[in-house]
């Protein structure tokens, strides 16, 4: 398995992490991004994309034409449609990796799309953030070619392993852990903001650390507003695809909590959207954001 030219769809933050960390190990990459479709969007992910190297496509068609390896790393809502396009362009025997936080079933409905356009689709489960790992972030992938893609992104010095053949499996398992992962977001910034609320947060936080003492509390809970501010919409998005992973597990199965971590995500997201974090410093403590969300909540009488 050789590849010549990178496809880049979704020049965001993760987007642009894996190009910069792997155009230079091919012949050449580009990207393409919604945004490149909107007069007032486009110029700074234009622009970032020029300045790094990295050839902005006018369209899906032109990046898939250029590309025998196309990455998908777009919102978890967007899963399905990029699929769809990239199937209406995409060059036979081309490899598909869809980074996306998506269920097993959209997973496999995007395989499907692939698949009829003789293409491969590998899925992959990225396990953690991306930020602080890179390229190296540690990917779970799926597909009848994962381990072979597997082989290659780890001689690119990635972190990849191949989990199974069926597509579905690394996906679940993304999707399992996400909610405990979002969910602890979601909790802490309940929690804090409320134990902040009332002044007790000087008591609450050492028992936190008492029960789990190898957690720095302060640290993390700054960590998870940080993230949830900065990227609560992307959170909310693959809450809403956790929730429909437990649907597709049985009827009946009902997804209590992955819906209502999506609301909390979702709700922080909005807040966001109206500026009521701007300002707010790269290392600001949690106590930062919860102070906005208070300031901004209406008390009773």
């Amino acid at each position: 398995m050789k590849f010549e030219h990178l496809g880049m769809v979704g020049y965001g933050e993760v987007g642009r992490i894996f190009t910069a960390g792997l155009k230079d190990r091919l012949a050449g990459a580009s990207t393409w991004d919604i945004q490149f479709e909107t007069a007032a969007l486009r110029g700074e992910p234009m622009a970032h994309a020029a300045q790094a190297g990295v050839h902005a496509c006018s369209s899906m068609a032109e990046l898939c034409r250029r590309s025998d390896l196309i990455i998908s790393a777009v919102t978890a809502s967007r899963t399905l449609a990029v699929a769809q396009a990239a199937a209406a362009h995409i060059r036979p025997g081309a490899i598909f990796l869809d980074l996306n936080s998506a269920s097993p079933g959209t997973k496999q409905q995007a395989a499907a799309l692939i698949a009829a356009a003789d293409a491969h689709y590998i899925e992959a489960g990225v396990m953690t953030s991306v930020p602080p790992y890179g390229i190296k972030v540690p990917m779970l992938l799926g597909g009848a070619r994962g381990a072979e893609l597997a082989a290659v992104l780890t001689e690119w010095g990635m972190n990849a392993k191949a989990v199974s053949e069926q597509v579905g499996v690394a996906s679940a398992i993304k999707m399992c852990r996400s909610v405990m992962i979002k969910g602890l977001e979601a909790l802490v910034i309940e929690s804090y903001t409320t134990a902040r609320a009332y002044g007790v947060e000087d008591f609450v936080l050492p028992t936190l650390a008492e029960t789990f003492p190898s957690i720095d509390w302060d640290k993390q809970g700054a960590y998870f507003f940080s993230r949830v501010v900065q990227h609560g919409q992307r959170r909310a998005e693959e809450m809403r695809e956790a929730a429909h992973t437990m649907h597709e597990a049985g009827p009946g199965f009902e997804p209590f909590m992955a819906s209502a971590i999506a609301g909390k995500q979702q709700w922080v997201a909005d807040q966001a959207k109206q500026g009521l974090f701007s300002g707010i410093g790269k290392d600001a403590r949690w106590q930062d954001y919860a102070d906005r969300l208070l300031a901004a909540t209406p008390k009773l009488p």
